[in-house]
Parts: structure tokens; C-alpha cells; sequence
């Protein structure tokens, strides 16, 4: 198993890839889409029949922070031609749009079924130390910025009042007969997070947007990982 805070360091990184992210909270035992790192067109094709279609691509570069507004993010892609394809799409827009960026590939991810997108973050805070953060995630956190917070560790209680405590609760009730979110399932996800937190000092954000929550469990989508300044 591969340390991926080591290899960020030794590469003298404080960000790591979204593959290294999760990576990390998968050997941790948070639940995110399984990702793995392709250097060619044939290899993609590969990784994806191993893990089973329909399978998403996207660019992996330190270079590149928003990786759709690049042409870097393919979805659904549902057999082994249609991944060679995209594969060598997402290689020639990225580097048409950063001619600067290196490039160290494409990531092949599962593709997970949407469900109702929710944040779990953590911060470090320069008084309080880590700091977990949760609410409807995607764009929402941006435009609502309907989040709570709670100090690192978080007991059960913490877990179920930092769910309760956003407006958007409701959205995770279910209203209008679109279902609820697993909340035992939400709790026991926040309550992970908090644990890796305390178990790695050396992690100083974490960011699970969008987690997609369904009315039987919830999967991290995309994951990013920062570590302090050694």
C-alpha cells in the first residue's frame, strides 16, 4: 500500500492529486468512488474495464484547479473506445487551454449515480485547531453558504446537531416526495472524517464535494487533500 502523504512530500507538494486524496480516505475507510491514474489511452481503457463501465475521466494536474472549464472532465463514458477517445479529448483541450501545465495524466474514476450533493470539509483554524464543516455541497455551498461547523473530534451527538443545524435540512428529510438522505449513514461519514483529522495532524484541509447521499448510504465523488507546511 502507498503512502500517498509521502509521495506528495517527497515531490515537495502540499496538494495532493484527487487520485492520492482518495487514496488516503479510501486506506482510511471513508467510502469514495475508487480513482487510478492513467498515463496513456490504453491504459485508461484498462483501468475502466476493470472497474466496470460507465467510468469518468478527468485531467490530473497541479497546474489545473478547475478542471471542467478546460474540456478535463468526461462522464459516462460507457465502453473501452469511447474512454480511448476521451482520453486523448481531455489530453489535447487541457493542454490547448494551459500550455504550462504538466500534465501527469488522466484519472479513471467509477461513476457514481447522483443523489443529493452535501459537503464534508475540514479546516485548520489558527486559534482552534481542526475544524470539520458540513452542508449541501456542489455549487450550493458556494452560492448558499448554508454550512455548520464543529471542533475536531466530534462525538455522535456533534455528528447528528452539525446535519440538523443548516437550512437545508429539510433537502436531506425529503420534501415533495423525493426521498431522504441516509442520515446514520451522513453521521458515521462526518464522524470518519473527524477521526482521520485527529489521526493525521499533518492534513490541513480536507475537502469531500460533492458527497452524494442516497436514501441507503453516501459516496464521496471527488475528494482534494492539503497538508501543512512542514
Amino acid at each position: 500500500m502507498s503512502d500517498p502523504i509521502a509521495t506528495a512530500r517527497a515531490a515537495g507538494r502540499t496538494l495532493l492529486t484527487e487520485v492520492e486524496s482518495k487514496e488516503l480516505l479510501h486506506n482510511a475507510g471513508i467510502r469514495v468512488t475508487q480513482a487510478r491514474l492513467a498515463t496513456s489511452a490504453d491504459e485508461a481503457a484498462s483501468i475502466a474495464a476493470e472497474f466496470g463501465f460507465p467510468v469518468v475521466l478527468k485531467v490530473v494536474s497541479g497546474d489545473i484547479a478547475h478542471k471542467s472549464d478546460v474540456g478535463g472532465v468526461e462522464l459516462g463514458l460507457a465502453d473501452a473506445g469511447a474512454v480511448r477517445a476521451a482520453y486523448d479529448r481531455i489530453m489535447a483541450s487541457a493542454k490547448q487551454a494551459v500550455p504550462t501545465a504538466k500534465i501527469d495524466g488522466v484519472s479513471v474514476q467509477q461513476m457514481a449515480t447522483p443523489g443529493t450533493e452535501v459537503i464534508v470539509g475540514l479546516t485548520t483554524d489558527a486559534q482552534f485547531g481542526p475544524v470539520m464543516m458540513f452542508g449541501l455541497g456542489g455549487i450550493m455551498v458556494e452560492v448558499l453558504k448554508d454550512v455548520a461547523f464543529r471542533i475536531v473530534p466530534l462525538e455522535q451527538r456533534d455528528a447528528k446537531q452539525i446535519i440538523r443545524e443548516i437550512k437545508g435540512f429539510p433537502v436531506l428529510e425529503g420534501f415533495r416526495g423525493k426521498p431522504g438522505a441516509d442520515l446514520s449513514a451522513l453521521e458515521s461519514m462526518i464522524l470518519q472524517v473527524s477521526e482521520f483529522a485527529a489521526s493525521h495532524p499533518e492534513v490541513a484541509e480536507l475537502d469531500l464535494n460533492p458527497v452524494f447521499a442516497y436514501p441507503d448510504g453516501a459516496i464521496a465523488v471527488d475528494a482534494r487533500v492539503v497538508l501543512a507546511a512542514e
